[in-house]
């Protein structure tokens, strides 16, 4: 089979497509045959060198933490779906390797109709992302939530997620996807100088959680929030300790002094449920082969794509 992997830290030219020998599922996991799967700017991150820390294993290192499939192998223990299901989820964390011709998944929901293949196949790890950050941060109904970043791959989820559970949702982005995001939502404004005195304008009784999609203006989501507790970001920003920020993620290891949380796996099944009443959709900002993988990890540097970047199988 393929299998999307890189030998060296380096820019996207480092990945290749090799063939190799296909996994299987152990206990508890089940193989799909990919249809689709993500792109992760996490994944990015690693691939550049920028997460050494949060590497396991050994070279060559396989790409992709989440993919949508039929499943063809079930393994020890597993009950409830079986050879031909339709399925998305996440594959096993220490290992992940879902940008391939199969894949292991660790967990998992069935494929909601109402979504594409494309679209399922980028779905999971925003939905894992979102309900983990969100959860955290206690959102629910009443609440004024403010997305920075809400038009990427994690916050065009993020936003419809906090927006299903009853809360308010302030969204920034660039001003050529306003439009998009009142599509999901939100009430947009620009990201940039001035946020504090723009987000108040917007939200005068004030702002009960930030979740940070974007990174680099942790000062201002504090002052936004008004309690550092009350902000939590999952882009990589080494000054998020020093600021009281909390840093979300469910890499192996300490990355930036952070341990990993619990992943909010339930997010999966409670994501099909929301998609298959019209309340989640996959908003999908390119779909490249499998064979230019490369092609898509350069478009999700430039981060300036509009919702998830998959590969397609």
């Amino acid at each position: 089979m393929r299998a999307v992997q890189f030998s060296e830290y380096g820019p996207p030219g480092v990945l290749e497509v090799a063939e190799v020998e296909a996994p299987h599922a152990g206990p508890g996991e089940i193989r799909v045959a990919v249809r689709a799967s993500g792109i992760s700017a996490g994944e990015t991150s690693i691939r550049a060198g920028r997460m050494r820390e949060a590497m396991t294993g050994a070279f060559p290192y396989r790409m992709g933490m989440e993919a949508a499939g039929v499943v063809d192998e079930v393994g020890a223990g597993v009950t409830g779906v079986g050879i031909g299901d339709e399925v998305y989820g996440l594959a096993p964390m220490a290992v992940r390797g879902a940008n391939a011709d199969r894949a292991v998944l660790a967990a998992w929901a069935p494929k909601p109709a109402a979504w594409s293949w494309t679209e399922a196949g980028g779905a999971a790890g925003g939905v894992e992302t979102s309900t983990r950050v969100l959860d955290r941060l206690g959102v629910g109904a009443g609440h004024t939530v403010l997305v920075q970043g809400a038009a990427g791959g994690v916050g065009t989820i993020a936003v419809q997620l906090a927006a299903a559970r009853g809360a308010r949702v302030v969204g920034t982005a660039s001003e050529r996807n306003h439009d998009f995001l009142r599509s999901l939502g939100a009430e947009p404004t620009v990201y940039g100088n001035g946020l504090v005195e723009r987000v108040r304008a917007l939200a005068p009784g004030g702002v009960d959680a930030v979740f940070d999609c974007a990174g680099g203006a942790l000062p201002d989501l504090v002052a936004i929030a008004g309690d550092p507790a009350r902000v939590v970001t999952i882009a990589p920003d080494p000054a998020a300790a020093a600021h009281g920020v909390h840093l979300s993620h469910t890499a192996p290891g300490e990355p930036l002094g952070f341990a990993a949380d619990t992943m909010a796996l339930h997010g999966l099944g409670a994501g099909a449920e929301l998609a298959e009443r019209g309340r989640l959709r996959v908003p999908v900002a390119a779909a490249f082969p499998l064979a230019e993988a490369a092609a898509a990890h350069e478009l999700s540097e430039t981060r300036h794509a509009r919702g998830k970047i998959v590969l397609l199988h």
